[in-house]
């Protein structure tokens, strides 16, 4: 009876994080929680308007978005310093699969997050290890690009750009006469002062407690400001735009009315209406595509590694499967507010990691100020200018590049750099083909290297071949092709070839097969193959299938004794087998 009652206690706990820590909250997590959710709000707030400008959205819909993420997860996430909202790689798929249309928008994190939500209760989290690090890089070094330049029409108040990368870079440049001198020199003025206010911040030295008092108000004063900064920015920006419209001025490009109060409660539209047609559900479904998989797929990945680069830094574990209920139900509830698909954002999780946040609860606060902006301070969105906003993104999305990865990949694995340059450079006409082609890629690289798995040979008075690594069913004919090259073409051919199977830890049905075809063809040529140093669980297979003709023996040296030549006879010139030498330039298998 007890261990059934400790079960029962345990099996909420786990599904209800916020079990966990609630009965051990404090005062002091309560002002620190309270410092970081509103540090948080007050970054989301300006980067939510100005992610919704990125995702092709009206601006009310970044907002919509960015407080029911932060009221699930404090609920159900595992990490204490996550915070859930809109953020620009997403906003750049919305973009992409979306069409400007918020009734795709919203339906799309709807069924994203129904997507996300299986993947959870079912445990496929691992998939996402099929995601390898240089196709992730090509991806955000390409978005980066692509976004921050996206935004320099706004920079140069240039309207009518394409949205393709490739004419969106044509029209700017022909284009580039058309400036709006207002725009350009505000736009450029915030961009420099929130690169100017992060650098600060990263060269700050907290103050020690023995510090004199000014010196510790003095630090908490830039510390702020430097944290608050794109709220600061865009303060200062629609102060000055409002002083122009006050005297009369166009000078900038603002963004105008923004419907006041909090989005309704309901479920999202699953048709949608255009040129006096209804689009149902499954025609509205194939629109979306591809999107259905990376959005949720991209969602989980940026979400999971924000997730695990922070628990390792604060020192605390999370439950990757249990993100994946929060981001699911995030999602899902996120749709009946008419929210767009959200995921972890980093730069916000720095801010809350940074405010010394002790629990998920920070995140009530911040949602608490996002609900507060749309039910009270809309009007003063007006006077917000679009350069403002766009400096924001692009201060946001810079450190996303990463041009180190090109000589780091460059010196410790060559092969790697062709899925990057591949996703990288894809990207750049459709983020969906730069990421699948990044993947297949991948994919064929590592079903290559278990086709031709590295082998090496030794040749002497006995054939000696050392497979280095397990043997599957791809890899059995080529494998069958050296033993007998080596074997039959050599001079004096051999009268024994010893496999040393210490590195196969498993074998298929297949390879038993080409096994037995082997030694029935070694055997016609009077030359006699015998293995040693294998591995239980293989010598298992090879003993069920009862091959003829099928010798073991437990080392290399008892099996070249039988074998009739003294042991380690073979030539110590060594030749390592793999048609990776053969097809690929040497330099790239470093």
């Amino acid at each position: 009876m007890p261990a059934r009652g400790r079960c029962g206690c345990a099996e909420p706990r786990r599904l209800l994080p916020v079990l966990r820590w609630l009965p051990r909250y404090s005062l002091r997590c309560l002002r620190l929680d309270l410092l970081a959710g509103l540090s948080v709000g007050l970054t989301v707030v300006p980067q939510a308007l100005a992610y919704a400008e990125l995702a092709g959205l009206p601006l009310q819909y970044g907002l919509y978005s960015s407080f029911m993420g932060c009221f699930v997860y404090c609920f159900l996430g595992t990490a204490k310093d996550v915070t859930l909202g809109p953020t620009a790689i997403m906003s750049l798929l919305v973009s992409s699969y979306a069409f400007h249309e918020p009734v795709y928008a919203i339906l799309l994190a709807f069924l994203s997050g129904c997507i996300q939500l299986a993947m959870g209760l079912l445990h496929l989290g691992f998939l996402l290890d099929f995601i390898s690090y240089p196709v992730i890089k090509g991806f955000t070094s390409a978005a980066s690009i692509t976004i921050s330049f996206n935004q320099v029409k706004n920079i140069l108040g240039l309207q009518g750009i394409p949205r393709q990368f490739y004419l969106q870079v044509y029209e700017t440049l022909r284009r580039i006469g058309e400036t709006r001198a207002g725009d350009a020199i505000l736009g450029l003025a915030c961009l420099a002062a929130l690169l100017g206010l992060r650098a600060m911040k990263s060269r700050l030295r907290p103050a020690a407690r023995a510090e004199p008092l000014a010196a510790r108000i003095s630090y908490l004063i830039v510390w702020t400001s430097a944290t608050a900064r794109n709220a600061l920015v865009v303060l200062f920006a629609g102060l000055v735009a409002y002083s122009f419209q006050a005297m009369g001025w166009q000078a900038l490009t603002l963004t105008g009315s923004i419907p006041r109060g909090l989005p309704a409660l309901r479920l999202p539209r699953f048709s949608s209406t255009a040129a006096n047609r209804t689009v149902p559900f499954l025609a509205m479904v194939q629109d979306m595509g591809v999107g259905l998989a990376v959005v949720p797929l991209m969602g989980l990945l940026e979400t999971v590694a924000i997730a695990k680069a922070f628990a390792a830094q604060n020192n605390y574990r999370i439950d990757p499967n249990q993100e994946l209920l929060a981001m699911g139900f995030a999602n899902i509830l996120g749709s009946f507010v008419s929210s767009y698909p959200i995921t972890g954002s980093f730069g916000r999780t720095a801010v809350n990691a940074q405010s010394g946040v002790c629990t998920p609860a920070g995140g009530l606060v911040t949602g608490a100020l996002v609900l507060l902006s749309l039910a009270y301070l809309t009007s003063l969105f007006y006077y917000i200018p679009k350069a403002a906003l766009a400096a924001v993104i692009i201060a946001a999305v810079g450190p996303m590049f990463d041009a180190g990865i090109f000589s780091r990949l460059w010196r410790v694995k060559r092969l790697d750099l062709v899925p990057l340059c591949v996703t990288f450079l894809l990207c750049f006409w459709e983020v969906q083909y730069g990421i699948v082609a990044g993947v297949v890629v991948s994919g064929v690289l590592l079903l290559y290297s278990i086709a031709r798995p590295p082998v090496k040979v030794w040749e002497g008075d006995v054939l000696l071949v050392q497979p280095g690594s397990s043997l599957h069913f791809p890899a059995i004919e080529s494998l069958r092709d050296m033993i007998c090259s080596h074997a039959l073409a050599a001079a004096s051919a051999p009268r024994c070839i010893i496999l040393d199977c210490r590195h196969v830890s498993s074998i298929d049905y297949t390879v038993v097969v080409g096994l037995a075809e082997l030694l029935r063809e070694l055997r016609t040529h009077g030359i006699s193959l015998a293995f040693c140093s294998l591995q239980d669980p293989v010598l298992q297979v090879l003993l069920s299938a009862d091959l003829e003709g099928f010798q073991h023996f437990p080392s290399r040296e008892e099996a070249e004794w039988c074998g009739g030549a003294e042991p380690g006879s073979s030539e110590a010139a060594t030749f390592s087998s793999s048609s990776q030498s053969s097809l690929l330039p040497s330099g790239l298998l470093q």
